[in-house]
């Protein structure tokens, strides 16, 4: 019989690598999450020549350069998504907040329309996000100052979006004629964002943990779906207040349908199953 030769994690080690991550990220890996620890870590351990996850944990911590910790989130980070993911969300977004949002600049003879994917992962959302914007403003997109913003906590995730080939069944979902319309076919199985859609986001690295949000201005809508998902209430609740921080009166907060923002907070009313406004 083939012996997989797994390394196993003990208590304290998971506790360790526990709290690295929750310190450094804000996520928290509860006793659930063990497996989840084990078997994606298990080919970094064996990559560095580690037979126990207590050397893996002290080089992680001892590696001056972040690298090794940049490397350990890229693994335990999900990054699991496709085009049209909860499609109900795309639909609002494209027949009520962005119609709300652009009459309102109009009356204000603004043209800067900002909007933040937050938690970006693979670029889905995002490239859907900006899709859509383009459909909605058509000949007048380019009078405006538009685009997404996209930001992840890991590299790989964003290297993945950066790059924007996709398979069959991601975008499986997507209408033919956004298809056809953005994206060109370069295998049999795999189709790539062209550039007139790949240009219109900007993707950067955030962790969502840190003390403040230092944007220039403020948002109109951000998207952070099944991200909240991942930390305690404390963490969650710091989040929400920076979020109300750097978004505009009115602004659209899009949540994931397993999440919620609880009943306690005040900053933004619910709109709809997993939709939120700031007021």
């Amino acid at each position: 019989m083939l012996e997989l030769n797994i390394i196993t994690i003990n208590d304290k080690e998971f506790e360790s690598i526990s709290k690295l991550v929750y310190d450094h990220f804000g996520i928290k890996l509860t006793e659930k999450k063990r497996a989840l620890v084990i078997g994606r870590l298990q080919k970094v351990l064996k990559k560095l020549g580690f037979h126990r996850f207590s050397d893996y944990y002290e080089h992680v911590v001892h590696d001056s350069s972040g690298l090794a910790l940049s490397e350990l989130i890229n693994h335990i980070s999900t990054n699991y998504t496709y085009f049209y993911r909860e499609g109900k969300h795309f639909d609002f977004f494209f027949k009520t907040a962005l119609p709300e949002i652009i009459s309102k600049l109009k009356k204000s003879r603004s043209n800067d329309i900002r909007i933040w994917c937050a938690g970006c992962s693979t670029g889905e959302e995002p490239y859907m996000l900006a899709m859509l914007l383009m459909e909605y403003l058509e000949k007048d997109y380019n009078l405006w100052n538009a685009g997404i913003l996209a930001t992840d906590i890991s590299e790989r995730a964003l290297n993945i979006a950066k790059e924007g080939i996709y398979t069959t069944n991601d975008i499986m979902n997507l209408p033919k004629t956004h298809l056809l319309k953005y994206f060109i076919k370069i295998k049999d199985d795999k189709w790539q964002v062209s550039d007139k859609l790949r240009k219109e986001v900007t993707f950067r690295r955030f962790n969502l943990m840190n003390e403040t949000y230092p944007f220039k201005g403020q948002f109109h809508i951000v998207f952070c779906r099944n991200v909240l998902i991942y930390f305690d209430n404390e963490t969650r609740t710091k989040i929400i207040d920076n979020f109300n921080q750097i978004m505009t009166l009115d602004g659209y907060l899009f949540i994931g349908h397993s999440e919620s923002l609880g009943r306690e907070q005040n900053l933004f009313k619910y709109i709809m199953p997993a939709v939120y406004k700031k007021i």
